[in-house]
C-alpha cells in the first residue's frame, strides 16, 4: 500500500514531506489539497487533520501531521536520512527544531505577504522585519554549510530537507542565493540527488496551476 501525501506545490511545509518520500525509495502518491479555495478549513479535511494544515501523511491507518514527524515516519520506514548515529540524530532535530522557528516560519509567511496576499492588505514595515530576522537566520545556516556538505554528517539528512523547504521557489521574499554562496553551493548538491524535483514538479498546484 502507498503512502498518501496530502499537500499543494504551493507549501514549502508540504515540500520538507515530499522531498524525503521522493528520494527515499518508498512507493507514495500526493493528494492535491486546495488550500486557496479553503479546503484546509473544510470539515471532511478538519477531520483528517484537526489543525487544518498540509502536510498531512496517511500510512495505512496511521495519520501523521506536522513535517518533522513525517519526516521520522520516513527516517523509520526506509532507515534513511536520520543520522549515522544517535548524536547525528540528536543533532537533525536540533536543526528540524531550528529551521521551523527561525527558517521557514519567518519564510512562509514573508512569502505569502508579498505573493499571495492582496497588494492593498501588505503590510511594508512587518514584511521588512520579517526579511530582517530571515537574513540573520541565513547568515547562520550560510556560515555553518560553509565547508560542509551537508548540514549533520556526510549524507543529505532531514536537517537539509527541512532547511531548504522554501528555498526553492521562484517567488521572491528576500532571498537570493547568490548572496549566500555556502547556502547556494549546498542547494546544488540537493538538485543533483536522484530523484530531486522541484516542489513545484513534485506535488500538484501552483500558481500556474490557479491562473
Amino acid at each position: 500500500m502507498s503512502l498518501k501525501l496530502y499537500c499543494m506545490g504551493e507549501s514549502g511545509n508540504a515540500y520538507k514531506a515530499a522531498l524525503p518520500l521522493a528520494l527515499s525509495g518508498l512507493e507514495w502518491e500526493p493528494v492535491y489539497v486546495d488550500f486557496f479555495n479553503g479546503e484546509t478549513r473544510s470539515k471532511a479535511f478538519r477531520k483528517l487533520n484537526p489543525m487544518g494544515e498540509v502536510p498531512v501523511l496517511v500510512d495505512g491507518d496511521q495519520v501523521i501531521t506536522q513535517s518533522g514527524l513525517i519526516q521520522m515516519h520516513i527516517t523509520e520506514k526506509s532507515g534513511k536520512f536520520g543520522g549515522a548515529n544517535p548524536s547525528e540524530a540528536r543533532d537533525i532535530l536540533r536543526w528540524v527544531l531550528w529551521d521551523n522557528h527561525k527558517l521557514s516560519s519567518q519564510a512562509g509567511m514573508t512569502r505569502f505577504l508579498m505573493n499571495f496576499l492582496p497588494a492593498e492588505k501588505r503590510n511594508a514595515d512587518v514584511i521588512a522585519f520579517a526579511q530582517g530576522r530571515l537574513a540573520a537566520a541565513y547568515g547562520v545556516l550560510d556560515a555553518h554549510l560553509d565547508g560542509r556538505d551537508w548540514i549533520v554528517g556526510d549524507t543529505p539528512s532531514n536537517a537539509d530537507f527541512s532547511c531548504c523547504g522554501y528555498l526553492f521557489y521562484p517567488e521572491p521574499f528576500g532571498f537570493e542565493r547568490a548572496d549566500w554562496p555556502a547556502i547556494d553551493s549546498w542547494l546544488s548538491r540537493i538538485e543533483l540527488l536522484p530523484g530531486w524535483r522541484h516542489p513545484y514538479d513534485l506535488m500538484p498546484g501552483s500558481p500556474a496551476d490557479r491562473a
